[in-house]
C-alpha cells in the first residue's frame, strides 16, 4: 500500500515537473515569475528603503523643530509656555540639568521619568541627534538635543525632544511587509501569465486534439483556423495545406494501386488462361503458339513492372549521378537504337549542354518518341535548340493531336485517351507522366504546345554553366 502511494506521489511530481519546466506554458510562467521576482525584489527593496529614509527624516525634522521652538521660548524668557504641546511637534520634551542627572522640566508624556539620553548628557555633549530605545519608553524614538548657554532654568541646560519612530522603520517589520507584497505580486503575475499563455495556446491545443482524431479514412477533415492573424493562424493553415497534400498523395496512391492492379490483371489473366489451355491440349500440338502468346503476356507484365518501378524511383527522388549531356548527341544515339518505322526528321543544334543523368534523359526522349510513333500519320520531327537561355527539345508528330482540354490529363498516371486505347490497347499510361517527372527533377518542364497539325511536346531544361564540373 505504501509503495503504491509513493509511486502515485512520484507520478504526480513528474507530471507537475513536466507542466512547469517542459511545457511551453509552464516555462513561460516560470521564466516570467523568476524575472518578475528579481525586478520586484529590487524595486520593493529600493522603495522600502526610500520610504524608511523619508519617514526617519520626517521624524528627525519634527524632533529638531520641537527643540528649536522650546529653546527659542526659553531664551526669549517665556518658560511657562515652552513645554506646551504644539501641533506637528514631538510630544516628548525634557529639560535636563547641566550635569545630566536631574530633569528640570518635562512634557506631560514623561513627567517623573529619568533623562532619555543620560550617557550623552553626563559626557557634556553639546548636540544629540540619534536613534535610541530607552528603557523608560515602550518604543524606539529619535532623540534630538541641544545645550543652551543660558536659560530660565540655568546655564548649560540640555533641551531634548523625542519623536517615536514609524513602524515602517522597524527592523523586522520591513522585510516581512516586503515579503508579503512580493508574494502577492508574484502570485498575481504567475496566475495572469499561466492564464494568458493558456488562452493564447488554446487554439494550438485544439489543433492538436483535432489532429489526434484524424485517421487514414478521414483525411478530408481539416483543423479549425483560429483567424488570429499571427503564428497560430499560420500553423493552422500550414497543417491544413499539409493535410491537403497528404489527402492528394493518398488518393493518388489509391488510384495508382487500383489502376496498376487493373493493368496487371489483364496480362496475368491472359497468361493464366493460355497456360491452362496448353495443359489441356492433347499431345504436343500447338504448344509453340501457346508459349509465344504466354511470352507476349510476360513481356507485357515486364513493361508494366519496369514503368511502375521507374515511377516509384522518381517519386522517392532516388539520387542518380549527373553529368554534362549534349542533347544533340543523346538524340542521335536514341534514334539509332530505335527500329525502323515512321520516318523521323531532325534539327539538332550542337553544343546544347545540360546537367542530368543520361539514362533518365534517354528514357524521357524514348517515351516521347514511342508516343509519337503510336499517333503519327506519316512523319515525326525531333528538334534540339536553345531558346531564351534554356535547352529545348521538341518531339512533334502529324497525327490527330490532343484537344486543349485533355493536354494536362495525358500526364496523369494511367490516364489514356480513347484514341490512345484504340491505337495501343496494351499501353500502360505511365510513359508521359514518367517523362514529365524526369524533366521536373532536373529543373525543367514538359508541356504540349499549340500546333497546326498533330501533337507537339516541348521539353525545357536549364542549360549547364560553362564552369560546372
Amino acid at each position: 500500500m505504501r509503495s503504491e502511494t509513493a509511486d502515485g506521489w512520484r507520478g504526480r511530481a513528474r507530471q507537475w515537473h513536466a507542466r512547469l519546466f517542459l511545457s511551453v506554458r509552464g516555462r513561460a510562467t516560470t521564466i516570467t515569475v523568476a524575472v518578475s521576482a528579481l525586478i520586484l525584489l529590487l524595486a520593493l527593496t529600493l522603495g522600502m528603503l526610500l520610504a524608511r529614509d523619508w519617514a526617519e527624516n520626517n521624524v528627525e525634522e519634527t524632533a529638531e523643530r520641537t527643540v528649536e521652538r522650546v529653546a527659542f521660548d526659553l531664551v526669549s524668557g517665556q518658560p511657562a509656555k515652552a513645554l506646551d504641546p504644539r501641533p506637528g511637534e514631538s510630544p516628548i520634551v525634557q529639560i535636563v540639568s547641566r550635569d545630566g542627572r536631574r530633569v528640570l522640566a518635562a512634557s506631560e508624556e514623561v513627567i517623573g521619568r529619568p533623562p532619555l539620553a543620560p550617557t550623552d548628557l553626563t559626557s557634556g555633549e553639546l548636540l544629540i541627534d540619534r536613534k535610541s530605545c530607552p528603557s523608560v519608553l515602550d518604543e524606539c524614538v529619535w532623540i534630538f538635543g541641544m545645550r543652551l548657554r543660558t536659560s530660565a532654568y540655568g546655564d548649560g541646560v540640555m533641551v531634548t525632544a523625542a519623536s517615536p519612530l514609524p513602524t515602517l522603520a522597524s527592523a523586522w517589520l520591513l522585510p516581512v511587509a516586503m515579503a508579503v507584497i512580493l508574494v502577492a505580486l508574484l502570485s498575481l503575475i504567475a496566475w495572469w501569465t499561466w492564464h494568458t499563455v493558456g488562452r493564447a495556446l488554446a487554439p494550438v491545443d485544439g489543433i492538436r486534439s483535432e489532429l489526434a482524431h484524424l485517421s487514414a479514412r478521414a483525411l478530408d477533415q481539416r483543423v479549425t483556423n483560429p483567424r488570429t492573424g499571427g503564428e497560430i493562424q499560420d500553423l493552422a493553415e500550414t497543417v491544413n495545406e499539409t493535410l491537403d497534400r497528404l489527402e492528394e498523395a493518398t488518393n493518388r496512391e489509391r488510384r495508382f494501386i487500383s489502376d496498376a492492379s487493373h493493368d496487371l490483371r489483364n496480362p496475368i489473366a491472359g497468361l493464366h488462361t493460355r497456360l491452362e489451355v496448353a495443359l489441356e491440349e492433347p499431345g504436343d500440338e500447338n504448344w509453340r503458339t501457346a508459349v509465344r502468346a504466354a511470352l507476349h503476356d510476360v513481356e507485357r507484365l515486364n513493361e508494366i513492372v519496369i514503368d511502375l518501378l521507374e515511377q516509384s524511383r522518381l517519386d522517392s527522388r532516388v539520387p542518380q549521378p549527373v553529368e554534362r549531356v549534349d542533347l544533340a548527341e543523346l538524340a542521335r544515339r536514341e534514334l539509332e537504337r530505335r527500329p525502323e518505322g515512321v520516318p523521323i526528321t531532325t534539327r539538332l543544334e550542337p553544343g546544347v549542354i545540360v546537367r542530368a543523368n543520361p539514362v533518365r534523359l534517354s528514357r524521357l526522349l524514348g517515351n516521347l518518341l514511342s508516343n509519337a510513333e503510336r499517333h503519327a500519320a506519316s512523319a515525326i520531327e525531333v528538334i534540339v535548340t536553345r531558346e531564351c537561355g534554356e535547352a529545348v527539345v521538341v518531339v512533334a508528330d502529324d497525327g490527330d493531336g490532343i484537344p486543349k482540354e485533355s493536354r494536362e490529363r495525358v500526364f496523369e498516371r494511367f490516364a489514356r485517351l480513347p484514341d490512345s486505347r484504340r491505337r495501343d490497347p496494351e499501353g500502360t499510361g505511365l510513359g508521359l507522366p514518367i517523362a514529365r517527372e524526369i524533366a521536373r527533377i532536373y529543373g525543367g518542364s514538359l508541356s504540349i504546345a499549340d500546333s497546326c497539325e498533330g501533337a507537339r511536346f516541348v521539353v525545357r531544361l536549364p542549360l549547364a554553366s560553362a564552369d560546372a564540373s
